[in-house]
């Protein structure tokens, strides 16, 4: 089976595991704080990807977020950038709102990505160069906005930090309007629909935005780190994503004016996954 075709394939199988499974008793985990929750669903779904792409693929690398390939420290060959639950919070409270989130990158160049909203079965998909889909509909190029009508999804809770509250809040003040999904990859996924304008986060591993990060960029979005940098798909960023002239926006009047303070905070954040 086509590479491509494979992703799509084990995504969906992947999904429809889940969706089976859904009433199935939750062992849940904490992770780094009480609000990093991992589960034994998490656990299953990247332990079924991993053997589906070994017994298929045995020379390709994977990068999962439950703990495999967390000693990759480079991206020659055929890496799979995995997140088997992005928004475990929302799949343990609400049971939907998260995603499977998957990207393929070969020597350290975009292939394919996806984005799989399980409970609402829609795929988000992209081939590098091919343009991007929303269950097997191509979608437009993003609309280019300015903040003053834009929609922008944040976590609130950099709103609250001492080190980010001055940076953020003008941005959301400025906004139209300000939301916050509980899934990075749906926020990817969102911006690349036209759903949302922006999506801002300080932090964020390469499995929340890989396979995102290849759908955003095949409808014109612009995906960097809050330096304007390009983002580092083996350790921890900051991200703004956003169509053309919205994040060239962001990045002068908003971010630029802290970029003292914001190399400050990436000095300390993010020399690890």
């Amino acid at each position: 089976m086509e590479l491509y075709n494979f992703l799509k394939d084990i995504t969906l199988q992947a999904g429809e595991n889940i969706r089976k499974q859904l009433n199935e008793p939750l062992l849940i985990e904490t992770k780094s704080n009480p609000n990093d929750l991992v589960t034994n669903m998490d656990k299953a779904t990247e332990k079924f990807l991993f053997d589906r792409i070994q017994d298929t693929y045995p020379d390709h690398r994977i990068i999962g977020e439950e703990g495999s390939g967390k000693d990759i420290d480079n991206l020659n060959g055929v890496i799979w950038i995995i997140d088997p639950i992005d928004g475990t919070l929302n799949f343990v409270h609400q049971q939907e709102n998260f995603a499977i989130s998957i990207g393929i990158f070969i020597d350290g160049e975009k292939y394919a990505g996806v984005v799989y909203d399980v409970m609402r079965n829609i795929l988000f998909e992209a081939r590098a160069g091919h343009g991007a889909y929303k269950n097997g509909v191509k979608l437009e190029n993003i609309t280019e906005t300015p903040l003053a009508t834009s929609i922008i999804s944040m976590n609130p809770n950099w709103l609250t930090k001492d080190f980010t509250r001055d940076i953020y809040i003008p941005l959301v003040r400025d906004s139209r309007s300000a939301r916050s999904y509980g899934s990075a990859a749906l926020d990817f996924a969102y911006v690349a629909s036209n759903k949302i304008n922006a999506y801002i986060t300080l932090r964020l591993h390469p499995w929340d935005f890989a396979g995102g990060l290849i759908i955003v960029e095949e409808v014109g979005g612009i995906v960097t780190n809050q330096l304007g940098e390009p983002v580092n798909l083996l350790t921890a960023n900051s991200i703004v994503v956003a169509n053309k002239s919205l994040h060239t926006e962001i990045m002068n009047d908003y971010l630029s004016p802290f970029k003292l303070e914001l190399e400050k905070i990436h000095q300390g954040r993010f020399s690890k996954r």
